[in-house]
């Protein structure tokens, strides 16, 4: 069974692409093992399909290199933090053991953003409660606590509680956004415009990694925040 460094977990395919796919390729490239997790097929999406959509996923994954990737099918806007969905979720962390979980934003534009944060939020705690019994394939899984979430900033600038530099893999995050053709800037593309469909918007992935590296001194950064403290071995720790 393959044991993930990272679980990356999205409301929709594209949610993580736009948000943390420098740090996922950076981690990548560092010899880390690292999932992503789609909640949704992103079915009420104005433009392409969902079947269109599986396949730049797929595509999106080749560009960064992840290990594995899994679709658990909720409802794209109707999925809600319930009994159901928490176990669906707790048995993929308990089949891949991840050190860190990623998720969405606590707070954003999409409904499906704060929803799909604290839905993955919660299953991360639940997954290490050794009472809650779940099976895949026939065996009862044993139970299993991530280290660390930690959540990725997506429409709204929230500011962050730390920024990864991923100065080197800005190409590497911009292939793998580019893979959902479908959905972003295209001149002649005769689909329904959205907010995210305009060449601002996609201009604006690449200047706000800028502004974020900008902050710390680097090229290009991923801003995330956190539900508890962040704890450093040394002061040095910091760049």
């Amino acid at each position: 069974m393959i044991k993930l460094d990272i679980l990356a977990i999205g409301a929709h395919p594209d949610d993580i692409e736009l948000s943390c796919s420098g740090t996922i390729a950076k981690e990548v490239d560092r010899g880390k093992k690292v999932g992503i997790l789609d909640l949704t097929k992103g079915e009420l999406g104005t433009r392409g399909t969902p079947q269109i959509r599986a396949a730049e996923a797929q595509k999106a994954s080749e560009a960064l290199g992840v290990t594995i990737r899994e679709n658990l099918g909720f409802r794209d806007g109707f999925f809600v933090n319930d009994e159901k969905h928490q176990l669906e979720i707790i048995k993929v962390i308990r089949k891949y053991r991840p050190e860190i979980v990623l998720c969405n934003a606590i707070d954003d534009r999409h409904i499906d953003h704060a929803k799909g944060s604290k839905l993955a939020s919660d299953s991360c705690f639940l997954s290490g409660l050794r009472m809650i019994e779940t099976q895949v394939d026939g065996k009862t899984q044993a139970p299993w606590r991530p280290k660390q979430v930690y959540h990725y900033i997506q429409w709204k600038n929230i500011e962050p509680d730390f920024v990864v530099d991923v100065s080197g893999y800005i190409d590497q995050k911009m292939d793998s956004v580019r893979a959902y053709a479908s959905q972003f800037y295209d001149e002649n593309s005769k689909e329904p415009s959205t907010p995210i469909s305009s060449k601002n918007f996609m201009e604006s992935i690449k200047y706000r990694a800028a502004d974020l590296g900008r902050i710390i001194g680097v090229a290009y950064a991923e801003g995330f925040t956190v539900e508890r403290s962040v704890a450093v071995d040394s002061i040095f720790d910091l760049i």
